[in-house]
C-alpha cells in the first residue's frame, strides 16, 4: 500500500448543489491522506454565516458526500472553528481551497493549528464552477 503524506485529513464545506469543484477538493485531499474525514456544515451553521439556508437539507448533503469514494467518514458540523473540530476528530492536516489562502481567518487558523502540529494544505480552487454560479444559471433559466 502506498504511504501517504498524512494519516488523518479533514476538510469541510456546505456541499449544496454538489458539483465537480467539490469532487476535485475531496479527491485531491484523499490523495494526500490515509483517512479522510469530511465535515458537512449543518443547516443552522450555514444560516449563521450566509444568512440563508442551503437548498439541500444537511442529512441529504451528508449522504451524498458519504457516498463518494475516498470519504472515510462524514460528519455534520454544528461549528466551523477548526480548533474545536481538531479536538473532536484528531486530524493532522486540514484541506482548504486556495482561494482562502492569505485571508485573516486562515492565517489565524494556520498559526493556531501549527502549534498543534496540524498542517493547513491549500488545494487549487476549481475555476469556472461554484454553487453561486449554478444558482444564477438556474435563476436565469426560469
Amino acid at each position: 500500500m502506498e504511504t501517504k503524506q498524512y494519516k488523518i485529513g479533514y476538510t469541510d464545506g456546505v456541499y449544496d448543489l454538489f458539483h465537480v469543484g467539490h469532487l476535485n477538493m475531496i479527491e485531491a485531499a484523499k490523495k494526500r491522506c490515509e483517512y479522510l474525514i469530511v465535515g458537512v456544515h449543518s443547516d443552522e451553521v450555514v444560516y449563521q454565516y450566509k444568512h440563508r439556508y442551503p437548498i439541500i437539507p444537511e442529512a441529504e448533503r451528508a449522504r451524498i458526500v458519504g457516498a463518494i469514494r475516498g470519504v472515510d467518514k462524514v460528519v455534520i458540523n454544528e461549528v466551523r472553528d477548526k480548533l474545536t473540530l481538531l479536538e473532536r476528530y484528531h486530524f493532522n492536516v486540514v484541506f482548504i481551497g486556495d482561494d482562502w489562502k492569505g485571508t485573516e481567518r486562515w492565517n489565524n487558523f494556520e498559526k493556531h493549528l501549527g502549534k498543534q502540529n496540524v498542517d493547513v494544505f491549500y488545494i487549487p480552487y476549481t475555476k469556472g464552477i461554484s454553487t453561486t454560479d449554478i444558482k444564477k444559471k438556474i435563476m436565469n433559466i426560469s
